[in-house]
């Protein structure tokens, strides 16, 4: 249990003190003169040292873990392909969606050498509707790496995960914490989500991030580093959710400085997101005798790289007015023009075609 104690003299600040680990804290409260008087002040929901939580998350998540088809359960080692592979996968997409991908490609390459011997044609033929295809490049190249240059094996340390292909700081410390309990502290939205409400963390994102980072680092326990990591994932994808937290059943309500002041729901602080524009192009449909449709690739770097698509031209916030648009046909023949627009989304504009 905790102890509020103000030492009133002179209008002194107060002092916390935790009897389970004499730790005392600096706290801040009005001031109350009272010459040499000390007022012992039993308080429930005041913070404990952070060394307690990981170990009271913990407890929660040996009872609580997601059953997802790449986590080994609480305390058992995990696979570093299925790691690996299911965080690049993760990356901008849900759960629910990556679970029936990552069936499929572990079906048909169950190892990382499998993997790297495959055509990338097919391997961004099976990613597609995951979107963001620069990450299955990455992942047919990363597996190449991994394979030929390093006997198959994985690096369980940060700085050597971030010198291969497609893996950066977050995913990196993802493997080295989950896949070889290294004490790395990888930070997704979940974990930003967790710790700006348990620290009340008044900056907004992306502001916030290297607080929130240096935050997370420091209740990163040196044991059951990995089952920690995943536990506060969990954390946020079950308890403490975007909206209507379900704050009555967090293991770390009581220590949540967002949840005592009654205002989780408004945390993380985010900057208003701007408007996206619409960028609009025109595609050209081309069919031979045959039946057979023109398609080019596209370049490989850039969105939606190396993909197939019908010819257009370039993608402008504006119009096209017919010559102009005729003039970058992918050949000069009688085209013909066709009304109607197909739209589509993607995360920083739309699109009209």
């Amino acid at each position: 249990e905790n102890w509020f104690c103000n030492f009133f003299d002179a209008g002194a600040d107060g002092f916390k003190f935790s009897a389970r680990n004499g730790h005392f804290q600096m706290v801040t409260g009005p001031s109350i003169k009272r010459n040499g008087t000390l007022i012992l002040c039993y308080c429930r929901g005041m913070n404990r040292s952070i060394s307690y939580l990981p170990a009271i998350l913990l407890e929660w998540y040996d009872r609580h873990q997601r059953v997802l088809p790449w986590s080994a359960r609480a305390g058992a080692k995990s696979d570093p392909y299925r790691v690996w592979l299911s965080e690049i996968m993760l990356q901008q997409t849900t759960v629910a969606t990556v679970k029936g991908y990552f069936g499929n490609f572990l079906g048909r390459w169950p190892t990382v050498t499998d993997l790297a011997a495959a055509e990338l044609d097919d391997v961004l033929h099976a990613w597609q509707g995951l979107g963001y295809y620069a990450r299955a490049r990455n992942l047919h190249k990363c597996a190449q790496t991994v394979a030929g240059q390093l006997n198959g094996q994985f690096p369980s340390e940060e700085g050597d995960l971030l010198a291969l292909p497609g893996i950066g700081p977050y995913t990196a410390a993802a493997i080295a914490a989950i896949a070889f309990d290294r004490a790395a502290t990888p930070v997704d939205g979940n974990i930003e989500r967790v710790m700006s409400r348990l620290y009340r963390i008044s900056e907004p994102l992306p502001g916030a991030k290297l607080e929130i980072k240096a935050r997370a680092a420091a209740m990163t326990p040196s044991s059951r580093c990995g089952d920690y990591a995943q536990a506060v994932m969990d954390l946020g994808a079950t308890i403490c959710t975007p909206r209507k937290p379900a704050c009555s059943l967090c293991p770390w309500r009581e220590h949540c400085a967002a949840s005592r002041a009654g205002d989780e729901g408004s945390f993380p602080k985010k900057i208003p997101k701007k408007r996206k524009p619409t960028r609009v192009g025109v595609a050209f449909w081309l069919e031979d005798r045959c039946g057979r449709i023109l398609l080019r690739r596209r370049e490989e770097c850039g969105l939606l790289g190396g993909m197939m698509e019908f010819p257009s031209t370039d993608w402008v916030e504006g119009t096209w007015q017919d010559d102009e648009a005729l003039a970058a046909a992918p050949v000069k023949t009688d085209w013909q023009i066709v009304s109607g627009t197909v739209r589509h989304t993607f995360t920083h504009f739309h699109l009209e075609l």
